[in-house]
């Protein structure tokens, strides 16, 4: 009953197409699509607070969350969590409440 499945002509083509081009060096096949992606940058970049934009965007919240700052600013989690710390630390911003895995911030005025 178990046990691999067996593979239609169709994959087993495309198999050793791939394997002919590893053998001859030029890797995996590249397909002619029109579409390109572009690779995101891997560190992390944290916004400017001083930033009067960024600023005002927070502004606007009534309670700032690491989720709500992400979506809002387009980062990532991580990187809103460590911008809402550096906030913190500056004065920009103060710590209400919260647990381990969620903190809750408001904006000091």
């Amino acid at each position: 009953m178990g046990g691999k499945k067996k593979l239609s002509l169709k994959q087993i083509e495309k198999a050793q197409v791939r394997s002919q081009s590893r053998k001859e060096g030029g890797g995996a096949p590249k397909s002619s699509g029109g579409s390109e992606t572009k690779a995101k940058a891997t560190g992390i970049f944290l916004p400017d607070p001083k930033n009067k934009k960024v600023i005002g965007e927070l502004k606007k919240m009534k309670a700032l969350t690491p989720y709500a700052v992400a979506s809002s600013l387009d980062l990532r989690l991580s990187t809103a969590k460590h911008f809402l710390e550096e906030l913190e630390k500056q004065g920009a911003v103060e710590y209400v409440s919260g647990s381990r895995s969620l903190k809750i911030y408001k904006f000091m005025d």
